[in-house]
């Protein structure tokens, strides 16, 4: 059947084309947001692909899995994105009613986006040779900390201890040999395990519920000390694309107090992003109306927030949530 797909597709039968790879659509929309931490990146990249399939087709020799051939293309269109000077640039500090705290450090990473968990339904199981669950491999501390590696290394790594590719499969698709990938992977585990923190708290569980919940209460009240107690010892707090980071329970509790002495508040919609716990923001206007405010993803350990994200509202389309809300009577 998937010869005879091949033969047609060469033939320009464009539906016989998509039957082909719409079974790799998602997992390549994934593997993209892995490389490039972005998800409007990764769908960029992976309509590259497909146009660059679709394209080379006639070039398709069937040595390797059509599977195998895709993630070929789809990793090298991601390697050249990164190495693109286009990436998206940090910005700057857009609350005009808060002056921020003079931050721990600044940000390496400015083009992080988050991932609606919607759009990992269907999406395949690591292989057998994989060295991370699913949920760990999509998780933000995971996407941030693989951007701050070399382009190369970032590949090897998630072909080899993601996917679970073979090495000779790996150096295949990088026109490059088994030695180089192997000494690529050691490199990139080692950088890796420099950023990445301890594995988070099981998703949809009883801890998970309760902690969230009194996250919110805390928040939209705008009680620091309800919040900052949420916290860990080391929590993280960042703000891409504002490069502004901020560690530890002080650093938090200085932001967040500027925030809400501000009189900023907000509503929380649950939503759900990178195998997280997620918030929609909306901003109370004076109107009765609720404004987007940002996009809060909170990573968990025990029973306690260990990192808090913040994404500005542009990235509320791909979660199919509305950029204003009526006032709490239904004006």
């Amino acid at each position: 059947m998937t010869q005879e797909l091949i033969g047609r597709a060469r033939a320009g039968d464009g539906t016989a084309f998509r039957e082909l790879t719409e079974p790799y659509r998602r997992e390549l929309q994934v593997h993209c947001y892995r490389m490039l931490g972005s998800l409007q990146d990764a769908e960029d990249a992976l309509q590259d692909t497909l146009l660059a399939a679709w394209r080379g087709l006639e070039g398709y020799e069937g040595r390797a899995s059509l599977r195998t051939w895709l993630y070929r293309i789809a990793t090298n269109r991601c390697l050249n994105a990164r190495r693109s000077a286009s990436r998206r640039p940090a910005e700057e500090w857009n609350m005009p009613s808060v002056e921020p705290p003079t931050p721990t450090r600044y940000g390496e990473v400015a083009w992080l986006e988050p991932f609606p968990d919607a759009l990992l339904d269907g999406v395949v199981a690591p292989g057998p040779e994989s060295s991370f669950e699913q949920s760990e491999a999509i998780s933000l501390a995971f996407v941030a900390a693989v951007q701050a590696l070399p382009p190369r290394q970032v590949a090897v790594l998630i072909l080899r201890d993601v996917l679970g590719f073979r090495a000779s499969e790996v150096a295949g698709m990088l026109d490059t040999t088994v030695e180089s990938v192997n000494s690529a992977l050691k490199r990139a585990r080692s950088g890796l395990r420099q950023r990445l923190p301890e594995r988070a708290a099981a998703p949809g569980s009883d801890t998970e519920r309760l902690l969230t919940a009194r996250f919110v209460d805390a928040y939209e009240s705008g009680d620091v000390e309800a919040l900052v107690a949420l916290f860990t010892d080391d929590v993280f707090v960042s703000m891409p694309p504002i490069p502004l980071e901020y560690d530890g329970r002080d650093a938090a509790a200085r932001l967040f107090g500027g925030i809400f002495s501000s009189g900023r508040r907000v509503d929380l919609v649950p939503t759900r992003a990178n195998g997280q716990p997620a918030f929609a923001a909306y901003l109370r206007a004076a109107t009765g109306h609720r404004h987007a405010g940002g996009l809060f993803v909170l990573t968990l350990t025990g029973a306690q927030i260990c990192a808090f994200t913040r994404f500005d509202s542009s990235v509320f389309p791909s979660f199919g949530l509305p950029l204003s809300l009526p006032g709490a009577g239904g004006e």
